[in-house]
């Protein structure tokens, strides 16, 4: 391993409670009764924790999935809110990082500091941002409007967010509170600073009321792959959570592609860390990984599989002869939810020809690496060695056998093959992610 080069970072991802699988809850492992348990979701960090996992990873949406019936009916749709879990969850770990999901479009920027402020404070320098846009017009009618935002239009306003939410953690310098009894005086405002921001979508005067967070700027997580989630990433992102691929040469372009975006906005392309999304199913041997995948399948409704493959096309599929060839038109530039997800399955597409019914199971195959320990291990070594990912985010297709296996099989083998550290870097997140802390913006 490169001594210039940080070890593989690893993030714990949590979407549904059960896992990353919308029936994983019906996995024998599962315990659904516990899903708004606290102690549920310290044992999941813990245990991450016990793994050296750089985060926690929070994903979230701001609605319930009822565009199909099966959602409601088959579906996890309960989640505790992010910013809460991870401040209760602060107090019960103390290495691991505590990343929230957050919408740009659904927030206002001087509330969404101010708690990622407090979270920072509270873990001791362990917050940080994922920062989306929002995909579903479900979000939409939930804030007072009948559709989402356009796709490009919720990326600028995106960035001008950001530019807010981080002038805003520069309101106060690092040495602005004096605490001085005798004098009276508690700070000094001449190291106090209006932001004053006036943009396209935020008015914003600041400034913050607490002072500069630990990290500075806590670490900001992005996921998005089209091409202006790209171009925010380059210019804003600490971390990029990509889709997974099992084409190594694919993985290393659009690894190159961030670093390249990063480098041509003027920052280190070492300061911007790659994150492919993971989905492992592991087994003692191949053919046990292939069995537990084939009860992900058996436990997944035909029904909840076409209404998701619906969902992600943006197109109810329901009256289709599942066995007859699929023709579907697609429209990536005027489609308004996941631009990526959606290119990914017309890619899928044009691959060969696929019944309905054959799609709905490739897409939900291809969401996971089956592997032995051995077998898994290697392959995430060889995408850290050969520059297509510096980390993975796991998002584990049940729970909680999943993340344990993991820890305990698969990450021994990462350290003993000097790609993983055996201890953490240090007590901050950023500190985990190989990143700096930044400078204030009114340091000069």
């Amino acid at each position: 391993m490169s001594a210039q080069r940080h070890p593989i970072v690893l993030g714990a991802g949590l979407f549904y409670p059960g896992g990353e699988h919308i029936t994983g809850w019906r996995s024998p492992a599962a315990e659904p009764d516990r899903y708004l348990d606290l102690d549920y979701y310290a044992e999941f960090a813990r245990t991450a924790e016990d793994g050296r996992f750089a985060t926690v990873f929070i994903a979230d949406e701001l609605y319930v999935w009822d565009r199909y019936d099966s959602g409601i009916d088959h579906g996890v749709n309960i989640r505790p809110e992010p910013l809460t879990l991870l401040s209760a969850l602060s107090q019960l770990t103390t290495k691991i990082g505590l990343a929230a999901t957050v919408s740009t479009t659904y927030n206002e920027p001087y509330h969404v500091a101010r708690k990622l402020a407090s979270l920072d404070y509270l873990s001791e320098g362990r917050a940080a941002w994922n920062l989306v846009t929002s995909a579903s017009d479900e979000e939409a009618r939930n804030f007072g409007k009948e559709a989402n935002l356009d796709h490009a239009v919720r990326y600028r306003r995106g960035e001008e967010f950001v530019e807010v939410v981080q002038g805003l953690w520069d309101s106060w310098d690092d040495d602005a509170l004096r605490y001085d009894k005798a004098s009276g005086f508690f700070a000094d405002r001449e190291k106090v600073h209006v932001l004053d921001h006036q943009g396209e979508f935020l008015s914003v005067r600041g400034p913050l009321n607490i002072p500069r967070p630990p990290q500075g700027h806590p670490p900001l997580f992005q996921a998005g792959a089209s091409e202006a989630g790209r171009a925010l990433a380059g210019r804003t992102a600490d971390a990029v959570f990509t889709l997974g691929s099992d084409d190594l040469a694919a993985a290393q372009r659009l690894y190159r592609d961030y670093k390249l975006r990063a480098r041509r906005s003027g920052r280190d392309p070492e300061a911007v860390k790659v994150l492919p999304a993971l989905q492992p199913v592991i087994g003692r041997t191949l053919a046990e990984a292939e069995e537990k995948l084939r009860l992900i399948e058996e436990l997944t409704p035909e029904q909840v599989a076409l209404d998701l493959l619906s969902h992600w096309l943006g197109e109810d599929l329901g009256a289709r002869e599942l066995d007859e060839k699929f023709e579907f038109d697609p429209d990536v530039a005027g489609f308004n939810q996941s631009k990526s997800l959606y290119a990914s399955i017309i890619a899928l597409l044009g691959e060969r020809d696929y019944t309905l019914r054959e799609l709905c199971r490739t897409v939900l195959r291809r969401r996971f690496v089956l592997g032995t320990p051995d077998s898994l291990a290697d392959q995430l070594a060889t995408a850290y060695e050969e520059r297509a990912a510096d980390g993975f985010i796991l998002m584990f297709p049940t729970l909680p056998d999943t993340l344990t296996d993991f820890v305990t099989e698969i990450v021994p083998r990462l350290t003993d093959r000097g790609v993983y550290p055996a201890e953490y870097a240090g007590d901050t997140l950023r500190e985990h992610l190989g990143l700096a802390r930044p400078g204030s913006r009114y340091a000069a």
